[in-house]
């Protein structure tokens, strides 16, 4: 077996562990980054690029539907030919993944270690059975899958999870999306638009990442007016019938009702990738799913004896898994792990103000913790409907819910939740006003165009500065 030794040995080759790479480079370390898998991020291969290729087509077709709102009418049906999108999706997520390829093309030969692998200890892992490497730090950069229940695992090739969805040459006529979360709305909003036949069920009547009462029962109201979602719905059983699923569960007045289904699409969350690496051979502390302690500033994991070599970094982590986290994380967790082989500090790095977008229609944005993080009697809300709100009625987008937080001591804006058109952008604006620790009334002060959807946030912002101005004057 051939043996190496370097300063940092970074495993996994995703976002995070391609940001950890090149961190830990520019600090000056000696640096190996190990894949066993094939190169390419979550993101281009299977996540964010790949869905929303697929939205995008989604939202070509329902305007086309939505024409004649405006007085624009398309003569005979509309044609969606699921080969033609599927083959755009496939095309499209291949250049994405073929731009990420380049990048691992740029690291040295001598850089790059192929195969799966394993800690011995705290400075030693295995790659396969051809290479040994000694490293005075590490960082673990293995991603995540997506999770799928076993209790579906008997419907066999009719089970898929989001990443097979990206492979198929043509739409199915009927798909149901176990899991009501970000990746079950948007792939089951996607579809349902792109004609496929789509129920979206779940569980404990959460939606998507919400948490404010008032913006989670507008969005399954609004959802529930386009497509079939239940949120909580009680599923007595789901088998293979023939070449189809059958799934009964409860309907109406107390009844049950069976629908059948080409595919169950188990959208259920992300597992990180953290199991058979060899955490048990190492002194880290592991929690109950094996996965490692460790401080989100400094991405340093926790050890028995207080110090650990290992850092850990993106979705393996399993704290915020979103892409430009993951680039933080591995950018921090580089540049400490190259620090501590190297003599140096570890040191605290930046984060940002949280943000999280679901691209469903309206979509979901989310400001700050959510409003599950607040504490009751400290913060104002305020509020704004975007019904009747004059840029959104011109683009007959017209629906949707914002809620914006603001401490009642310091009048600091502290997050947001929506249902929203163009949330994407609102929840921007209001993230870099969070990060910057403005106040509701600095936030006034700033610029707002007219006619934008932008102005709703506004009105939002003046219900709740009249709100901590008056809690103000109470005192």
């Amino acid at each position: 077996m051939k043996t190496l030794e370097v300063d940092v040995a970074i495993i996994g080759a995703g976002t995070a562990g391609m940001a950890a790479y090149r961190a830990a480079k520019a600090a000056g370390a000696n640096t190996a980054i190990v894949e066993h898998g094939d190169y390419g991020t979550t993101c281009a291969r299977v996540g964010c690029m790949p869905s929303k290729l697929l939205i995008a087509a989604a939202e070509a077709a329902h305007a086309v539907g939505r024409a004649s709102g405006f007085g624009i009418h398309v003569d005979g049906a509309v044609r969606i030919d699921g080969c033609e999108v599927m083959d755009r999706v496939r095309r499209e997520r291949d250049r994405f993944v073929g731009f990420v390829l380049r990048e691992v093309e740029d690291i040295p030969d001598a850089d790059r270690i192929r195969g799966h692998a394993c800690f011995v200890n705290n400075q030693t892992i295995t790659v396969a059975d051809h290479t040994r490497v000694t490293s005075k730090s590490f960082v673990i950069a293995t991603g995540s899958r997506a999770a799928c229940p076993d209790s579906l695992r008997a419907l066999g090739e009719r089970l898929i999870i989001s990443d097979d969805v990206f492979n198929w040459r043509d739409l199915p006529k009927a798909v149901a999306v176990i899991g009501p979360g970000i990746v079950g709305l948007e792939l089951g909003q996607a579809l349902h638009r792109l004609g496929v036949r789509v129920a979206v069920l779940g569980r404990g009547g959460r939606v998507g990442p919400l948490s404010d009462p008032e913006i989670l029962a507008c969005a399954i109201e609004t959802f529930k007016e386009e497509f079939t979602l239940e949120a909580d719905a009680h599923i007595a059983s789901t088998q293979l019938d023939g070449d189809r699923v059958a799934i009964r569960r409860a309907g109406r007045n107390g009844t049950e009702e069976t629908e059948y289904f080409d595919f169950v699409l188990a959208a259920t969350g992300r597992t990180p990738n953290v199991t058979g690496i060899g955490l048990d051979r190492t002194t880290l502390k592991l929690d109950a799913k094996g996965t490692p302690s460790f401080d989100p500033l400094t991405t340093r994991t926790a050890s028995a004896d207080g110090a650990s070599p290992i850092f850990i970094a993106g979705d393996a982590s399993n704290f915020i898994p979103l892409l430009h986290e993951a680039a933080d994380e591995g950018r921090i967790a580089g540049q400490n792990a190259a620090h501590l082989a190297l003599g140096r500090q570890v040191k605290p790095g930046p984060r940002r103000a949280p943000i999280g977008v679901v691209f469903t229609d309206p979509q979901i944005g989310i400001v700050g913790g959510g409003f599950h993080s607040l504490k009751a009697g400290s913060f104002a809300t305020g509020q704004v409907s975007f019904e009747d709100q004059g840029r959104s009625r011109i683009l007959l987008k017209n629906k949707g819910l914002l809620n914006i937080y603001g401490d009642l001591v310091t009048g600091r804006f502290l997050g947001a939740e929506m249902l929203a058109p163009a949330a994407e952008h609102l929840a921007h604006l209001l993230s870099w006003a969070l990060q910057n620790r403005m106040t509701v009334a600095q936030m006034l002060e700033m610029p707002f165009y007219h006619p934008v959807i932008e102005e709703g946030l506004r009105t939002a912002l003046h219900d709740l500065d009249g709100k901590l101005r008056a809690a103000a004057t109470a005192k």
